[in-house]
């Protein structure tokens, strides 16, 4: 193989790695954005339950104040109850009647109020089960698809450290002069830098290359570029189709 024809096989080789590279670092990059919507899910699931827990704290609070006044009312009831039949002074015996009235009325009110603050409770609490369940099913997707997102990373890290040696093989056939020319066009245009021409027509801008240009390039001697789009040519009929850049690596 000419010289030649081994730069211009070379270039290609560096096309198709810096390609596929490019890709890749893309992929490395943008890959902890998989995560971030089930991530923003499982910070307002934890947020609506911290929510939910605060107004549980404070029920329970109540529940227990509720349930000690009406423990020591119940106990204070028993008390005047005994007293009560100890007395015989008409007058201090309805004194303590009304006052145990008054006692057992507050009472059948707080035991109302117990009534719908355990009701309250009840509510809460299952709404927060409820949304334990859904945070508890969000963590575990989360950690499938990290240990997957993690297994795809850690592929194409691997990947990376193989083209990263193949690309370093690549430059080291290509004259730095070309390699610098390759380099200013890769950087200032999308798509392929090498591009075959075929009967005459650039595949890089789809234009018909000048006669001249045409001829030199079929002879193979030098690399080209196109006058048009600046890419680097080469003529398709020096390569078989399977030695052609082949189509980039999807990442």
């Amino acid at each position: 193989m000419s010289l030649y024809m081994e730069q211009i096989k070379q270039l290609v080789v560096l096309q198709r790695v810096d390609s596929e590279i490019l890709s890749l670092k893309m992929a490395l990059e943008q890959a902890p954005a998989q995560l971030q919507d089930l991530q923003k899910k499982l910070e307002y699931l934890e947020h609506q339950a911290q929510i939910i827990q605060d107004k549980i704290d404070i029920i329970v609070e109540q529940k227990n104040k509720l349930e000690a006044e009406i423990n020591a009312d119940d106990h204070l009831l028993k008390k005047h109850k005994n007293k009560l039949l100890q007395v015989e002074n008409p007058k201090e015996h309805h004194a303590i009647v009304r006052e145990m009235d008054t006692i057992e009325k507050n009472n059948r009110q707080r035991k109302e109020e117990l009534s719908t603050v355990l009701s309250d409770l009840r509510d809460l609490e299952d709404r927060k089960a409820s949304l334990d369940h859904d945070t508890e099913e969000i963590r575990q997707r989360i950690a499938a698809q990290q240990d997957q997102l993690d297994d795809k990373l850690r592929e194409k890290r691997e990947r990376l450290e193989i083209l990263l040696k193949e690309k370093e093989r690549a430059t080291q056939a290509i004259p730095a002069p070309i390699l610098t020319r390759y380099t200013f066009i890769r950087e200032r245009l999308e798509g392929a830098v090498i591009v075959p021409v075929t009967e005459g027509v650039c595949q890089g801008c789809h234009i018909v290359i000048p006669p001249q240009n045409y001829i030199d390039l079929q002879k193979g001697e030098q690399i080209l570029s196109c006058p048009y789009c600046q890419r680097i040519m080469y003529w398709d009929k020096h390569f078989a189709p399977q030695e052609e850049e082949p189509p980039t690596v999807a990442a």
